[in-house]
Order: C-alpha cells, then structure tokens, then sequence
C-alpha cells in the first residue's frame, strides 16, 4: 500500500501562484509514476498533470501547460505541483495518485485531495 497526503491547498487571487505537496508513505515510493487530478462538483475527476519515476517524461492536460509545473523529490518521497498564473477555473479539489505505469487514466492509489479556491 502507498498512502498519499497533499497538502498546500487554499485560497489565491487570480494571478497568484500555489505550490501543492504530495507525501507518499508506506510501501517503497520506487518506480511509481507521481500524477495531479483535480475535481469540481458535479464534474469527473480530471487530469492535470503526471511525471514518470526518475523525471525524465512529464504530461499535462493542455489547459495547465506553461502554467504548472510537476516535480518530485524521491528522497523525500513527494511530489510537488506548482501553479502559477491560477485562474478561476482551476478552482477544484486536486489529488495526488501513484501507480506503477504513467498514464492519464487509471493510478492505483489516490490522495484524500486538498482545496484550491481562485477568486476573481
């Protein structure tokens, strides 16, 4: 089992910039693909970004590319997002999730997810 926590979510003005944080726990954090979703009410979960074990292939969803950016520490076990230029529609409850193969779709283990607000 890997067990995930984010954290650094919160509330931002549009044009501001919030770096989330995934701890990973448990089981070996080797090889395990890092992604971000995030989700709004009434809407399905949606991919915002993922990055491979030792960094070199990361993937964003069109909407947050030159904006956000992933990054993972191994030592630390963690995975960062950092978002700049937030936007009001990036308002969502983001998650962190892990699997063992990169994808936009399906991850293994899931986060309990941290609130992003974007007011305008």
């Amino acid at each position: 089992q890997v067990q995930l926590v984010e954290s650094g979510g919160g509330l931002v003005q549009a044009g501001g910039s919030l770096r989330l944080s995934c701890a990973a726990s448990g089981r070996t954090f080797d090889n395990y693909a890092m992604a971000w979703f995030r989700q709004t009410p009434g809407k399905e979960r949606e991919f915002v970004g993922a990055i491979s074990w030792l960094s070199s292939i990361t993937d964003y969803t069109d909407s947050v590319k030159g904006r956000f950016t992933i990054s993972r520490d191994n030592a630390k076990n963690t995975v960062y997002l950092q978002m700049n230029g937030l936007k009001p529609e990036d308002t969502a409850v983001y998650y962190c999730a892990a699997d063992l193969a990169m994808s936009r779709n399906y991850y293994d283990y899931w986060g309990q997810g941290t609130q992003v607000t974007v007011s305008s």
